[in-house]
């Protein structure tokens, strides 16, 4: 029995009370006109008739009280038939019976009656009970949902636009060349080519050098290299992310290299042995680098030379065709000295910074005038090399020559000593160049490459 109810039970026992109330001064204005005694007065009469009355009255309003209560049990009774009946019709609904025998109760709204179901309505009471168990959809609730989830992805999206400006994605294009270089001597020597290898070994080395990256940034802003006021990564120095999260990025670059090397072994005919000597080899430099401190002792410009050039590229062939050919370190040489030639133009700029923050670099040690000499010989001697093999070999082998008046516009700002904007101009530089060598091997047939032809190890 629901609270209206109730309220309304009890306002009609007051109305017959008010009813009973009338009813008993009626009487009483009769007695008092027919049935009047002898010898007592009107006070003792009346006195006597109020006695009445209100024995009357109290008897009365107990015997509607018990009925009221009579019907209240009765309505709960009703109610709680109704609710239990409704279960049994929604456990019907649910184990999808089609035949029922017994008639059935269905809750129906407050301002409804009490439907009683047959079984051949048992249609409608299917639909109405599917429809009051649908609940109002909330379309605020909804859009709540909505905004957070864009705002959430939209903290996501710029977090990652941060994490992947701290990889230095410009620099990256010096360790993709080689692989694809050695991708394509393969090809030319042996006929094999494999897309899944080469797509593990780009995930390989790329990761790797991603990682060598966050650890030069992390190791310089810990060593007190970069600053605020001097440095060309801003990642720590702007807080723009925590060290833990550079940490922790490393970790995870060099986990996915570690991945990429597993496939490689999976697909490669190469011995495991021989790919672990030269992906592990390419790793413990790209984080001895900095890490181990090779960078601060002038040691970090031989390393560099050594994994972005020859490293790579013999690493790509031997996973193509699992056999060793030296002559693929020759075609690293080009690559190996454009990649120098960013790093060396980078330690030229800091010479100022490192000297005060004690590292010792081939720049600080040769001075700025042994230095520019260096950049140039690092910068034209791919090129003239160039030129020399396409004499003997390919004429396409000049096609990198295209890049050539962006090298001298290159020279001349540093000679000037206009170096900042150097290191990543030259880091663009690499990348056309690269291209280009790249392209000149590919099209060019293997006995017009030097070399090619050799019996392997």
């Amino acid at each position: 029995m629901t609270l209206i109810d109730f309220r309304m039970a009890k306002y009609q026992i007051k109305m017959k009370e008010l009813f009973g109330s009338i009813k008993n001064t009626t009487l009483y204005a009769n007695h008092n006109r027919i049935n009047k005694p002898n010898g007592m007065t009107q006070t003792d009469e009346k006195d006597i008739f109020c006695k009445k009355i209100a024995q009357n009255t109290n008897n009365y309003r107990d015997s509607k009280f018990k009925e009221t209560s009579d019907e209240i049990a009765k309505l709960d009774q009703i109610d709680s038939l109704k609710i239990e009946e409704n279960f049994q019709s929604n456990d019907q609904l649910s184990s999808d019976q089609s035949d029922i025998q017994t008639p059935t109760y269905t809750m129906t709204p407050k301002s409804s009656p009490i439907v009683f179901s047959s079984p051949n309505n048992h249609a409608d009471n299917q639909f109405c009970c599917q429809q009051q168990q649908k609940q109002p959809r909330s379309w605020t609730l909804s859009l709540s949902w909505i905004l957070s989830f864009i705002s959430y992805n939209t903290r996501i999206l710029s977090r990652a636009k941060y994490y992947l400006s701290s990889l230095r994605p410009s620099t990256l294009f010096t360790s993709l060349i080689p692989v694809l270089m050695g991708a394509v001597l393969a090809s030319k020597t042996s006929g094999k080519f494999s897309l899944i290898i080469l797509l593990a070994t780009l995930l390989t080395v790329v990761a790797v050098h991603a990682a060598g990256n966050l650890v030069n940034t992390y190791c310089d802003f810990v060593c007190g290299i970069d600053s605020k006021r001097q440095s060309d990564d801003r990642t720590l120095v702007d807080s723009i992310l925590t060290p833990e999260e550079v940490v922790n990025l490393g970790v995870l670059f060099y986990f996915i290299g570690c991945i990429g090397f597993l496939i490689v072994v999976i697909q490669s005919p190469a011995r495991m042995e021989l790919l672990a000597l030269i992906y592990f080899g390419g790793l413990s430099s790209s984080f001895l680098y900095t890490g181990g401190g090779l960078k601060y002792i002038a040691l970090g410009d031989i390393i560099i030379m050594i994994t972005f050039g020859p490293v790579s590229v013999l690493y790509s062939y031997v996973a193509q065709t699992g056999v060793i050919r030296l002559v693929t370190l020759l075609y690293a040489i080009p690559l190996a000295l454009n990649a120098e030639a960013i790093l060396h133009s980078n330690n030229t700029r800091d010479i100022e910074i490192d000297r005060r923050a004690g590292c010792v670099t081939i720049a600080i040690l040769i001075g700025f005038r042994a230095s520019h000499i260096l950049f140039s010989l690092l910068l034209f001697v791919p090129y003239i090399l160039f030129i020399v093999l396409s004499l003997n070999y390919s004429i396409w082998l000049l096609l990198p020559l295209i890049t050539l008046p962006k090298a001298f516009a290159l020279e001349k700002k540093f000679r000037y000593r206009k170096l900042c904007s150097i290191p990543r101009q030259m880091a663009k530089l690499n990348f056309y160049f690269g291209m280009f060598y790249l392209f000149a091997c590919f099209i060019s047939p293997a006995h017009k490459l030097p070399g090619l032809l050799e019996r392997a190890i």
